[in-house]
């Protein structure tokens, strides 16, 4: 199943963080704020790899600069602990979970994204 969801392109499970955001009153803009924030993206590069259709390990591969405060996101996704997630672009794609969570749990987006 991890092989599966590095081959799933990353705009095709866009539309559902979205969804999820906005079945709980928060916006595209601030699911995209949550990636630019992580991944050091801009909307213009966001836009980009949205039309281009990369996978997730392409996504992250090609990331400006991961935010080094990324790795004070902790908590429980999919019943596993972030933080104690080996394999890298895993955790890489768990931290982005755990933050659309957060988000959609309505979290204030300053603490969402570690300010």
């Amino acid at each position: 199943m991890t092989h599966r969801i590095y081959s799933t392109s990353f705009a095709s499970v866009y539309p559902l963080y979205v969804a999820k955001a906005r079945k709980k009153g928060r916006t595209q803009g601030e699911v995209d704020a949550v990636i630019l924030w992580l991944t050091g993206y801009d909307e213009g590069q966001l836009e980009a790899h949205l039309a281009a259709k990369p996978d997730f390990e392409t996504f992250f591969a090609q990331a400006p600069a991961m935010n080094p405060a990324r790795e004070r996101i902790t908590g429980v996704v999919c019943g596993v602990r972030v933080e104690a997630v080996a394999e890298p672009l895993m955790r890489e794609i768990r931290y982005l979970d755990k933050l659309i969570d957060e988000l959609a749990k309505g979290r204030p987006m300053e603490k969402v994204l570690r300010a």
